[in-house]
């Protein structure tokens, strides 16, 4: 046998031994596969949904099964059988639904069998109790009448028949959150919303809504009144001399707008950064304290002349020509020069800072999602974080940001929404729909 062809034997030789320990590997491996869930199943409502996603790495899978058992009965909840090998990871959605089961309330279990392509058909088991809660929280609302305004505040009150993961009111597209509040062993609901100030153009929905932790929602309309409310369309006349004036102090601030001409920075700020500016407002007021840090009327800047007033349409013009929109998402209120702004009610500084439009602004924290802000201030004397008593100084007015003469920009917050700041200065609004509803209601948790 010459050299060539023992080496080529050699090589043979290599080549069925090393196929034969991959295949001893892959074919007679005892690694089984993995199971993952997407979340902790505790509970199952009337509708839960889940997601399974099974591993093997090595033979690949070869089937799996989902299964639900309860006295001694066994459900299948989904099953699949891979056809062919090498198919290393699948996710099946489960879904479960206890009354096409004739499952009843209690407990159940549910096992997950996961088996790989390896000859031993490795095989994981993953067996889990459930509890099985198909009855849906119950509301009970205080019973009030809401007299709503457009762009108002109004508050719900109410209770639930047992602990919950959210509860709230919706308004059309937006959902205020509710925070629980406790005296004497009574649970009572509490959330604050904003009203849209286009209600009159549309079929509003407003509804209660509770979710309790397996998944389980109510909803409970909550029945208003609408009161009429106009709102003033306003010309604004935008001068050479006003971009002059204003524009640079953005163009400083912003590097995007070195390169632009004053009235294409005004442009971009009336639109881009007003959109943006509401946007951190938005997120910023997600953050709340979850009790009531404010007490009575909310107080408004002192000798002060309005305005501007929440609402108003603004319609802009330069050299007669009709150049951009905004609506006025608060008061203005004109005093003297660098008059001292206080605050407004109780509460948690929670922004002290330059804020586009609204220059140097600051906001408070009322709790359960009622907040303050205050813009175009001149300087600003307190800080994030800090504790503000009702009527402390908090900074000066001033013209920073998007105005044009010293002023303070007033603006009251619900649930991240901008609502009219004249309701919180009203002692007999405050009275009639927040204070008399909290202090009538009773709400217990049976």
């Amino acid at each position: 046998m010459n050299k060539f062809l023992r080496y080529l034997l050699f090589i043979m030789l290599i080549a069925l031994v090393g196929g034969g320990i991959w295949s001893f590997m892959v074919y007679f491996e005892g690694e089984e596969p993995e199971i993952i869930l997407n979340r902790d199943i505790k509970m199952i409502g009337q509708e839960t949904a889940f997601d399974i996603t099974c591993i093997d790495r090595k033979s690949g899978l070869r089937n799996l099964s989902v299964n639900i058992s309860q006295g001694g009965k066994k459900y299948t909840l989904s099953s699949l059988n891979l056809p062919q090998k090498g198919i290393n990871k699948e996710t099946i959605k489960v879904n479960v639904f206890p009354e096409e089961l004739k499952l009843h309330d209690g407990i159940a279990t549910i096992d997950i069998a996961v088996t790989d392509y390896s000859l031993r058909k490795n095989t994981t088991v993953r067996a889990f109790e459930v509890v099985i809660d198909t009855i849906p929280p119950r509301i009970s609302p205080a019973g009030f009448s809401n007299y709503i305004n457009p762009g108002g505040s109004c508050v719900a009150v109410y209770s639930l028949s047992e602990e919950v993961s959210r509860s709230g009111v919706q308004v059309d597209n937006n959902f205020f959150p509710s925070y629980s509040e406790t005296t004497t062993n009574k649970i009572r609901h509490i959330s604050y919303f904003a009203i849209p100030m286009d209600i009159a153009k549309k079929n509003l929905k407003i509804s209660i809504q509770a979710e309790d932790n397996a998944g389980n929602i109510s909803l409970c309309p909550v029945s208003f009144h609408i009161r009429n409310k106009k709102f003033r369309g306003d010309r604004m006349n935008i001068s050479q001399r006003f971009l002059e004036m204003k524009m640079p102090e953005f163009q400083r601030r912003y590097k995007d707008l070195r390169e632009t001409t004053l009235l294409e920075a005004f442009l971009r700020v009336n639109s881009e950064m007003r959109t943006d500016n509401l946007k951190t407002i938005e997120t910023i007021c997600k953050d709340t304290r979850p009790e009531q840090l404010w007490e009575g009327t909310f107080l408004r800047m002192k000798n002060a002349a309005t305005m501007a007033t929440f609402g108003d349409r603004r319609t802009y013009y330069h050299d007669g020509r009709e150049i951009s929109k905004s609506v006025h998402m608060g008061v203005d209120l004109a005093s003297t020069k660098n008059a001292p702004v206080e605050a407004s009610n109780g509460g948690i500084v929670v922004f002290a800072e330059y804020l586009g439009i609204y220059g140097n602004t600051v906001i408070i924290d009322h709790g359960m999602g009622i907040f303050s802000l205050y813009g175009h201030l001149s300087s600003v004397s307190v800080n994030k974080g800090q504790a503000i008593g009702k009527g402390e100084v908090i900074g000066r007015t001033g013209n920073t940001g998007m105005a044009g003469g010293d002023h303070l920009h007033f603006s009251m917050i619900a649930g991240g929404k901008f609502v009219n700041p004249v309701e919180w200065w009203d002692p007999h609004w405050i009275k009639d729909n927040i204070t008399r509803k909290l202090a009538s209601s009773q709400a217990k948790q049976p």
